[in-house]
């Protein structure tokens, strides 16, 4: 009975060993591999993949041995984001950092750049795009400092600040020489001075959002027009100075593929008869155009083969006449039309076109 037992008592710490080994296996190989693949395969939001780094000492291993997978810092909308990024930029994983987003971190101020200024150069040297979308504290000053140490930038956001004037747009013309996609939408307090800025220094501009930027004049959108012909999208949306005769030289954006000019009451079947020659249009928004007919819809629609998206929404000059153009012409790429408003457009002609 004794030896009975003893035999029993054998094979289950057997088992018990088999079952570590197997265990440890897992974790040191099963998972780092599973993982690699998930990694390159997968993009995980960036708090997943911190969450993950607490499974396993392996798990923690193969993670950090892999810095294509640290190329982010996400703290939108985040508390004390400043101390996170200081925090974050503290450990070596992120020294190679392409991308940071501040996007509506609101406590976030010229003081946090001046500190990542003096501890953390080398870590944003290789800095692609930084979003500081509604971060209101930010002034000239913190885009100076910030913009000193990310030479490579390409990508630029600062949406709702009406903190940023001239001055902060000319320290980032002079330290980042590599922007193509710029969004100043909401700083309303930039002048045609920035547009000249932005003319002589970004040819190569492919994205430029100047949204509610309502000091700004023919002058300096013609200077953009006239330098930046590699634009793509262009967003003009809620401004109502410019003339036809700035309209017409949108023309020059032969790559135009994003064109959005609600709001733009000067407006007319000239300057839109222009417009149509961007043939690469898949998106235009002509909302509130109020100056605009049949005329100028028509030419678009003959043009612009590749529309995906129209609005003429409250445009109260266009007929069922603009339709037939539109059904004729763009019908087979043509997947968002926005009629609301326009008076002049029946309904019987839209269910009769499908629309």
């Amino acid at each position: 009975m004794e030896r009975r037992c003893a035999e029993e008592s054998t094979d289950i710490g057997g088992e018990e060993e088999e079952v570590e080994v197997e265990e440890a296996l897992w974790n040191k190989e099963t998972i780092p591999r599973v993982m690699k693949i998930v990694c390159t395969c997968i993009k995980l939001h960036q708090r997943d993949l911190i969450s993950l780094l607490l499974v396993s000492p392996w798990l923690h291993r193969t993670l950090i041995s892999h810095p294509s997978i640290w190329l982010v810092i996400d703290l939108h909308e985040m508390n004390n984001a400043g101390d996170r990024l200081v925090a974050a930029l503290s450990l070596p994983r992120y020294h190679n950092v392409k991308n940071i987003n501040l996007e509506f971190a609101r406590d976030i101020e010229d003081k946090n750049f001046e500190i990542l200024k003096s501890k953390f150069v080398d870590a944003l040297k290789n800095l692609e795009s930084l979003n500081l979308n509604g971060c209101q504290k930010i002034s000239d000053k913190g885009v100076e400092v910030i913009t000193s140490i990310c030479p490579n930038l390409a990508a630029f956001s600062i949406y709702w600040n009406v903190r940023v004037t001239d001055i902060g747009v000319k320290h980032l013309v002079r330290n980042c020489k590599r922007i193509t996609d710029l969004n100043l939408s909401g700083c309303k307090n930039i002048t045609e001075q920035s547009l000249h800025l932005i003319a002589d220094n970004y040819r190569d501009l492919e994205s430029l959002n100047l949204t509610r930027c309502i000091k700004l004049t023919d002058g300096g959108l013609q200077q953009i027009l006239l330098n930046c012909y590699s634009l793509q999208s262009l967003n003009l949306y809620a401004l109502s100075s410019f003339t036809d005769e700035a309209y017409k030289k949108i023309s020059l954006l032969s790559h135009l593929r994003f064109l959005d000019l609600c709001g733009a009451q000067n407006l007319t079947d000239d300057g839109l008869r222009s417009i149509a020659n961007c043939r690469k249009l898949v998106s235009l928004n002509l909302t509130w155009c109020i100056h605009v007919t049949d005329v100028g819809v028509k030419a678009i629609a003959e043009s612009c083969s590749s529309l995906e998206l129209l609005s003429l929404f409250g445009i109260v000059g266009v007929t069922d006449r603009c339709l037939e153009a539109l059904c004729k012409c763009c019908s087979g790429t043509l997947t968002t039309l926005d009629v609301n408003g326009c008076v002049g457009i029946k309904e019987e002609c839209l269910r009769r076109m499908g629309m």
